[in-house]
């Protein structure tokens, strides 16, 4: 937890938030990969990347 206040202190002090949307989404593409692994459609997944 501790890092994702040092995250958005980092984001907000130097008004990036335009890193922010690229953060959400990489943290998207992670989940879905860790999650559909042991599944049946996990190749589908990596075909696409």
């Amino acid at each position: 937890m501790d890092f994702l206040k040092d995250l958005w202190g980092f984001l907000r002090e130097r008004k990036k938030f335009w890193l922010l949307p690229i953060i959400i989404v990489l943290l998207l593409f992670g989940a879905l990969i860790v999650l559909t692994s042991g599944s049946a459609i996990a190749p589908f997944i990596y075909t696409v990347f």
